[in-house]
């Protein structure tokens, strides 16, 4: 199908922004792509970035997130030798009592032809290296093979390489941004600087920012999104290659033998201040740092090298929101949780849309107005 569009603003240089950016540019269409700072410095250098589709959903949103692991398994392919894609499995377990849903969540995977094993924590060594099998609950834990993680920041730069081998424009420099509507479509974009980027399309990719964005000028979109908080280790010579998601804490191997851990409990505990500034205490992190140690074979002593925190983009009943904005014709919205697994697919089916105007089939319970609806 050609395209109906020559142009395309991207407000948002995260992984949703950027991926569907390059998209774009690989069709011949001229990219802006207007980003408030350095690129992925919001939500996307944050995540977890833990590309699966374990557990429970709703089979929509399962068959995207396979085709988001699909697409990075292409990548993975083209890319075996780097350590920020690998797909070395997930290890999932839940806490002792009424509400461990482990056996219930292995049998739904089981139904779904989901790669997984029971195991429980004497077998563990068997099947992944680096846990130890004393915090696996007795009701035991899934272990998902085909998964995998990536390190978001390290892909934006990867595909911003390719945008501006492409022509794709990056713009840093004129604060943020806002989509430009005028006669009740959208033209383009304006920054705060006042700077005006018109063009056929308009995508807005900001992460937690896309609800109030897209009231602003009269759409609504649900939001349910949190603070989340993410720290990166110093280097540490383990043997750990899953990514582990437990009680306590969730556990990812990183480039150059650091670990990105996180936990609800912890993201729960972060200050917002009356100026909106957010604080972490000393402890919080303390605590995140011992809770992993926990489930690391060894229990290692793990250091603090850098930690994040900030909105985490959750649409209000959890499901993606994605394409045209029903009453603001050619202004598109990428917005949902899973940034990371969906990065690649979304950018891939929101560029379909917005270059050929045709409407893709794997979106269709994921669009925008059924907020709109539901109100």
């Amino acid at each position: 199908m050609t395209n109906k569009i020559s142009s395309a603003v991207i407000i948002g240089a995260g992984i949703f922004g950027v991926s569907t950016a390059t998209q774009l540019a690989r069709r011949g269409v001229k990219v802006t792509i207007i980003n408030d700072g350095p690129p992925a410095n919001g939500a996307s250098g944050r995540s977890l970035s833990w590309l699966n589709s374990a557990r429970m959903r709703s089979e929509e949103y399962h068959r995207l997130r396979m085709a988001g692991v699909d697409r990075y398994r292409t990548l993975s392919a083209k890319l075996p030798d780097v350590d920020w894609l690998r797909f070395e499995g997930g290890l999932t377990w839940d806490a002792d009592g009424a509400g461990n849903e482990i056996d219930a969540a292995y049998r739904y995977e089981i139904s779904l032809a989901y790669d997984a094993l029971h195991v429980q924590g004497s077998d563990i060594a068997k099947v992944t290296p680096g846990i130890d099998g004393r915090a696996i609950t007795p009701q035991g834990a899934i272990f998902n093979p085909g998964e995998g993680w990536v390190d978001l920041p390290i892909l934006i730069d990867y595909l911003l390489k390719e945008f501006s081998a492409l022509g794709g424009v990056l713009v840093t420099d004129q604060g943020a941004a806002s989509p430009l509507v005028e006669g009740g479509r959208a033209i383009g974009a304006v920054t705060a600087s006042g700077k005006r980027f018109e063009a056929d399309a308009v995508l807005i990719a900001t992460g937690p920012a896309v609800p109030r964005m897209a009231s602003d000028i009269g759409a609504t979109i649900g939001d349910g999104t949190p603070i989340a908080l993410l720290i990166q280790t110093k280097p540490l010579d383990h043997p750990l290659r899953a990514v582990l998601n437990t009680p306590r804490v969730a556990v990812r191997p990183a480039p150059n033998g650091t670990f990105s851990l996180d936990a609800d409990w912890a993201a729960e505990e972060v200050e917002v201040k009356a100026d909106g500034s957010l604080f972490v205490k000393p402890e919080t992190l303390q605590g995140l740092l011992t809770e992993a140690s926990k489930v690391m074979e060894g229990n290692p002593v793990l250091e603090v090298a850098s930690y994040g925190a900030g909105p985490k983009p959750i649409p209000g009943d959890g499901e993606p929101v994605l394409g045209e904005l029903q009453g603001v014709p050619g202004c598109f919205v990428a917005f949902s949780h899973s940034g990371a697994t969906l990065g690649l697919i979304v950018g891939e089916l929101v560029a379909y849309e917005m270059a050929t105007g045709a409407r893709h089939p794997m979106l269709a319970t994921f669009r925008p107005e059924r907020f709109a609806k539901a109100s």
